[in-house]
Formats: structure tokens, C-alpha cells, sequence
């Protein structure tokens, strides 16, 4: 074995470092992207539910509720 070898192993662990970092980023990103797709479809369909169960109240125009006090 070449005395040189533990020295280009390492060497060539170093040069991947970025690539590998950049990948598992992505990676990561692509996992709570989807996630944060996944809560925002539930969170819709939540809304959605409880929009056709409770309607929301009518109010008033602030002008009106002005007018009564005053």
C-alpha cells in the first residue's frame, strides 16, 4: 500500500463533502416541502368542512353599528 493513499483518500472525502452536503439539503428540503404541502392541504380541507357546516354570521356594516350609539 502507497504511503500516499490515507493522504488521497481523505483528499478525495473532502472533495465530495460538498456535493454530498448540497444533496442531503436538498433533500431535506424536499421533505418539508412536502410536508408543509400535506398540512396545507388538511388545514383546506378542515376550513372547507367546517365552512358548509357554520355558515359565517352576517355583520353589520361599521357605519350602521356607528349610527346606533351615536
Amino acid at each position: 500500500m502507497s504511503p500516499l493513499f490515507p493522504l488521497l483518500r481523505t483528499l478525495a472525502a473532502v472533495r465530495a463533502w460538498p456535493v454530498a452536503a448540497q444533496q442531503h439539503a436538498r433533500r431535506n428540503a424536499m421533505i418539508a416541502l412536502t410536508e408543509c404541502t400535506q398540512r396545507r392541504a388538511e388545514r383546506e380541507d378542515v376550513d372547507r368542512f367546517f365552512a358548509g357546516r357554520y355558515p359565517e354570521p352576517e355583520v353589520a356594516p361599521a357605519e350602521t353599528l356607528d349610527s346606533r350609539h351615536g
